[in-house]
Parts: C-alpha cells; structure tokens; sequence
C-alpha cells in the first residue's frame, strides 16, 4: 500500500486536466463567448510545457486551457494533432514555473497480468488513482479518423470520462500508456479500457513537437479506396496513379490505367512490405509508418497475376 501511495505522490503533479474551448459568436448581440466543449486528462511530456493528451479530447476547439495540480488555470497553445493515433501535443508558458514531467517507460516488454496504475481527472474531479493489471495485448481500436490503431494494451483498471488523455504507469511509476477507450454500453468503466503502447506515443509526439504533424515516409503511390478495391475482388493495396519522381516511379511501380480502348488495366497490387502481409491500403500505411524516409524496403506486387518483388526507396509525405 505504501508503495502504490507513493506512486501516487510522486506521478500525480504531472497529470492536468485539460478544458476544450469553443468560440461563439451570439446571433442577436453579436458577442463573442467562450464556451467549455469538452474536458479530459492530459500529462507533462517535458521540461519545456509540453503537454499530451488525446486528440478526440480537444478536436474542434478553438482555445485549451490547462489546469495543474495546484490549481492554477494556465491558457494552452496548440502544437499539433495526429487523428490516426488519438493523440495531440500543447504547451503551456512555463518560465515563472516548475513542471514535472513523467519518467517515460517502454511498451515492447509488457506482459499480461502486469499491475498497472491510471491517474486522471475523471467527471471533473481532482485526481483519481485507479489500479488493475494488463489484461491483453496486441488489441486494435479505430481511431478518430477510422484509421485503426495497432499493439493497444487493454487494461481492466478503471477508466472513466475524464481519464481521456491520462498516463497508464507501471508499478515504478514510468508511463506505459495513454489512457484513450473504454468498451462500455454505458460508457463508464465496465472493466476494459485501452491505452495507446508509449513505444507509439514517444515516435508521434516527438513528430509534433517538431513538425506539428505526424511525419509519414511514403512509396509516393495513391491507392484505391478499400471499398472501391473489394469491389474489384482485388486483395492488397491497389496503385491508382503514381507521383511524378518518387521512389515508386524510380523503382518501375505500374498505376492503374485505361488502354487505347478504353478498358481499364489494373496497376500493381502490393501485397507485401520487407516480408509483412498488406491486405488494404490501412495495411500499408501502418507498415510505414514506423520506417523513415530514404529507407529502402522490398515491395511485393501482384502484376498481371505474376509476383514480384521491387526495392523501392521511401520519400519523405508533405
């Protein structure tokens, strides 16, 4: 008991509850209001006011505010969102004030059964422990924009609205997670929630602190929509067009087109990347996005029926 209170002691001053903030204009007075739209968890990522929470927590806000766990209020600056990972990046001005960050972990050797600790501001209340084990691994939740997210650890430790945003820590205090889901028909805790693997958040926030996006390499291919490519009874990632110099088109990638006649021809399916499986576009991108731009991978394509495998060079998505 004594170690899980100080746990608490030592993570807690790094949690913050965050408040959306729309702006309105009134129809008859014409006054323009602030009105809270949302509220969650978020925590200090570093020493410089960086704060991280999820993206669904402040989506469609026009202004954030921050509050610590001493209570004070602090208005925060957007510095960018990844939609496909549910997490978003703010600051906070911090030159008059001392911030904890939270000592980052690892999410690659978690195992099922591990004791695990969130800390959020659930229904608006100060903060909140909540204690549970890892229940499962390797899960997948869709994310805001429908992309699905990936290697999600399931936890049965309490998480309610409010706890959007918050840290998962281990039993040494590091972070493991964000707490970002529940799978509930009520919508509180029923006893599975997800967290986003800090081995994920550490490559996504580390590109919106710089770049204020999620940097992507790409092959410079534009696939057919999935359901487009069901339709077509084709299975993998189906090129549609080619970008001019990219390392697809160094590498003699074939898009999709239309011959002399008029009679649509197939481009090149990919069906593999370095070995692993793509069944969709969704497939693809996933795959990549742990590569980075000027790697080289082994593309596996489906031509004319025929396989064949093609280095190709990534490039960096503007």
């Amino acid at each position: 008991e004594q170690a899980t209170i100080e746990l608490f002691r030592r993570a807690s001053p790094s949690v913050l509850f965050i408040t959306s903030i729309a702006v309105r204009r009134d129809r008859f007075r014409m006054n323009v209001m602030e009105i809270p739209r949302g509220t969650g968890s978020g925590f200090v990522w570093d020493d410089r006011g960086h704060v991280v929470t999820n993206f669904h927590v402040i989506q469609n806000a026009d202004a954030f505010q921050v509050t610590l766990s001493d209570h004070s209020t602090w208005d925060a600056k957007f510095v960018g969102a990844a939609p496909d990972k549910d997490l978003a990046v703010l600051r906070i001005e911090t030159a008059d004030r001392k911030v904890s960050p939270l000592l980052v972990g690892a999410s690659a050797d978690l195992q099922v059964g591990q004791k695990v600790f969130a800390i959020g501001n659930p229904f608006g209340l100060d903060h909140t422990l909540t204690t549970g084990i890892i229940s499962a691994l390797g899960r997948e939740i869709d994310s805001v924009s429908g992309l699905p997210i990936r290697d999600v650890i399931q936890t049965d430790a309490a998480i309610n609205p409010g706890n959007s945003g918050g840290p998962l820590l281990d039993s040494a205090g590091r972070l493991i997670g964000v707490n970002t889901a529940i799978y509930s028909p009520t919508g509180s805790s029923a006893g599975i929630g997800f967290a986003i693997p800090v081995d994920t958040v550490n490559w996504v926030v580390s590109d919106l602190i710089a770049y204020g996006k999620l940097i992507r390499p790409t092959l410079g291919v534009q696939l057919a929509p999935d359901p487009l490519a069901r339709e077509l009874g084709v299975e993998g990632a189906l090129i549609v067009d080619i970008v001019e110099g990219s390392g697809a088109e160094r590498a003699g990638l074939r898009p999709t087109r239309r011959d002399r006649l008029g009679r649509l021809v197939l481009g090149d399916r990919i069906v593999a990347i370095d070995g692993r499986e793509v069944r969709s576009g969704s497939d693809l991108i996933l795959i990549l996005e742990k590569r980075r731009a000027g790697e080289t991978v082994t593309v596996r394509v489906d031509r004319d029926g025929d396989q064949e495998e093609i280095k190709a060079v990534l490039g960096a998505a503007e």
